[in-house]
């Protein structure tokens, strides 16, 4: 004799089915969730620095002069030279536009000779230039 409470053959694929697809939509929306969060930290990362072009125009052994020659404007306080890994001065206050031409004092450094040259966006602390320059 058959026990009476047995389902049918075709009913108890019914669950195992639905265990499935359950697990399935549950990994799904945590990978989204986790997807969302992680990459959201992307916007959370420090200042990037600007894009620009300059060029030396003169030199002292006090003061540098450069030329912005492109890119967008920046502000004069957040970049500093740097003349052979020795930091100077910043390019003085208020936005630098291309084609304007300030000085930075170099006082402290005394350079001679050939040496590297950075603007350093202060900042991010990303160089945005460098050159060698003669300083004899």
């Amino acid at each position: 004799m058959k026990p009476q409470n047995q389902s049918k053959s075709d009913d108890r694929a019914v669950s195992p089915v639905i265990g499935v697809i359950l697990m399935v939509a549950i990994t799904v929306i945590l990978a989204a969730v986790i997807g969302t969060f992680v990459l959201g930290l992307g916007d959370q990362l420090g200042d990037t620095a600007p894009q620009a072009s300059f060029t030396i125009e003169s030199n002292s052994t006090d003061n540098i002069t450069v030329t912005k020659t492109g890119g967008q404007a920046i502000e004069g306080s957040d970049l500093v030279v740097s003349v052979d890994g020795q930091r100077g001065d910043n390019f003085g206050s208020g936005d630098w536009q291309s084609g304007e031409r300030r000085n930075a004092s170099i006082s402290s450094i005394s350079p001679s000779g050939d040496a590297t040259v950075r603007i350093i966006h202060d900042p991010s602390g990303n160089a945005i230039f460098e050159d060698t320059w003669d300083f004899s």
